[in-house]
């Protein structure tokens, strides 16, 4: 059951234990350690701990199993992008940043697009490299081995851009079972590849600024649609298209993102995330925008507090996080809030209203930035941003991500993340167990309706068209476009 499940992972992975392994809080213990860790004053502490105890808003993992537990060196977390140079010195420098961040329960990502190509000649050695492709494998391995404290799975992101000559090698890494377990693979899109794919023409892998290889983009396309419909992967990120969004230019360029994708960042850069629970903002069948409204802003500067209380891994990801304060509040629980309006996750009415929701989040979150910044200031960064030429003075470089949520949906009992319910009754095997899950919303209804056929609006997964798998997620991912097409 979801309720044994929930214990199961907040005893192993979220309650402080003692010197023998045992449990020495319960729930509301650990929201009250988390609330007064993250609280800059009184009234905050009782506002923080309103919303974890009844599971309004959670910050990430991180924070929930870190926050209060005497280590003032973990962090609070869980996005973080590093820099990987062309030296061994700087490879393996990487590895060992990347340990010190996963110790915490965070995630990694990294493009290797400045590695040269295997079959280079190595200048300082004269011997023969061998490509980012054989590197990936060593960071894997090294995740493999810190398995982060058993505070949750190692997690990364690999990232090669599409004109790196060893493309064709990066796209096939994952077709095989069980190799880089700990990673998520994507291609770096560029403009320059989509007017070539789109006109039929050859494409230029390039390094050091010279033409090393030719192919056809439709050759390099169809073997990324053909590895993606056999294991998933690689995935694709569209970094010129992330660049035009780029809030902080005059910084430099975003080359990678945190291990799931929804948080394109800097080298050295952070983000901290939390999610709404949405189901919990459904009262008498209507949306209550007030309780939403006030969960927001309480999420907004519980995840602005923790960038000043929290520990850092290295000194310049301290320098960059405080410099933006880059926070991703998003939601979770959206396919539940559907069920509880009686709106099925495949219609029209399901599109109208995620715009509604998330346009309403993102101004609340704006709204709540700029009171901040008229108290504590704006991000240390934001002349020359985005926001600065603008005109809007707000606290933090970015304000909404949405995320997977796959622990802290169960801890709050609701679908994850944007996601429509995979199904009604799931067995569930994760690192504390096996379990088998009724969904509680569909619980709920048999247990009212115990001979009636279960209504239209209750779809699972399965019965999502695939021509509206992307729609469904359109009005969500669009925010940020549109934010700032708005602006």
């Amino acid at each position: 059951m979801v309720l044994e499940l929930r214990e199961e992972i907040l005893e192993k992975r979220y309650f402080l234990k003692d010197e023998v392994g045992r449990p020495v809080e319960d729930w509301e213990g650990m929201c009250r350690r988390v609330s007064r860790a993250l609280a800059l004053e009184k009234s905050e502490e009782e506002r923080f701990f309103d919303v974890l105890s009844n599971c309004l808003f959670l910050p990430n993992t991180p924070a929930l199993a870190n926050a209060g537990s005497g280590r003032s060196d973990m962090s609070f977390s869980a996005c973080f992008v590093l820099p990987v140079g062309d030296s061994m010195a700087e490879i393996f420098e990487a590895v060992k940043q990347a340990a010190l961040i996963q110790k915490s329960g965070g995630g990694t990502g990294f493009s290797f697009s400045r590695l040269r190509p295997s079959g280079d000649v190595v200048g300082s050695t004269k011997g023969i490299a061998s490509g980012p492709c054989s590197f990936i494998h060593v960071f894997d391995a090294a995740t493999e081995t810190i398995k982060q404290g058993s505070l949750r799975r190692g997690a990364n992101m690999g990232i090669l851009r599409v004109d790196h000559p060893d493309i064709m090698e990066f796209i096939g890494l994952k077709r095989e079972e069980g190799w880089l377990s700990n990673f998520n693979l994507s291609v770096g899109i560029t403009d320059q590849f989509m007017e070539a794919l789109r006109e039929g023409r050859e494409f230029d892998l390039v390094f050091g600024g010279k033409v090393r290889r030719t192919l056809r983009a439709r050759e390099i396309w169809d073997r990324i649609v053909d590895s993606a419909w056999r294991n998933g992967e690689p995935g694709l990120v569209f970094l010129d298209v992330v660049n035009r969004f780029n809030p902080t230019p005059h910084l430099g360029e975003i080359e990678a993102t945190n291990p799931c994708g929804e948080q394109p960042l800097l080298p050295y850069e952070a983000c901290v995330l939390g999610s709404v629970n949405l189901s919990e903002m459904v009262r008498d069948g209507n949306i209550d925008t007030v309780l939403l409204s006030e969960t927001v802003r309480t999420g907004v500067r519980m995840l602005d507090n923790i960038i000043d209380v929290q520990g850092y891994p290295l000194s310049e990801i301290e320098r960059r996080h405080k410099g933006n304060r880059k926070i991703g509040l998003g939601v979770m629980g959206w396919a539940d809030m559907l069920l509880r309006l009686g709106i099925s996750y495949t219609s029209g009415r399901a599109l109208e209203l995620a715009g509604k929701v998330m346009s309403f989040i993102t101004q609340v979150a704006i709204d709540e930035s700029q009171r901040l910044s008229w108290v504590k200031g704006v991000f240390p960064n934001w002349e020359g941003s985005l926001w600065y030429s603008r005109g809007l003075k707000v606290r933090n470089a970015t304000l909404t991500t949405i995320a997977p949520t796959g622990s802290i949906s169960i801890i709050a009992g609701c679908s994850s993340g944007i996601e429509p319910v995979f199904d009604w009754v799931t067995l569930q095997k994760r690192p504390v167990g096996e379990y088998r899950v009724v969904h509680p919303v569909y619980e709920k209804w048999q247990e009212s309706h115990p001979s009636e056929s279960l209504p239209s609006w209750f779809v699972t997964a399965r019965e999502v068209p695939v021509s509206g798998i992307f729609e469904c997620r359109q009005p969500f991912r669009s925010m940020f476009t549109m934010l700032y097409r708005r602006l």
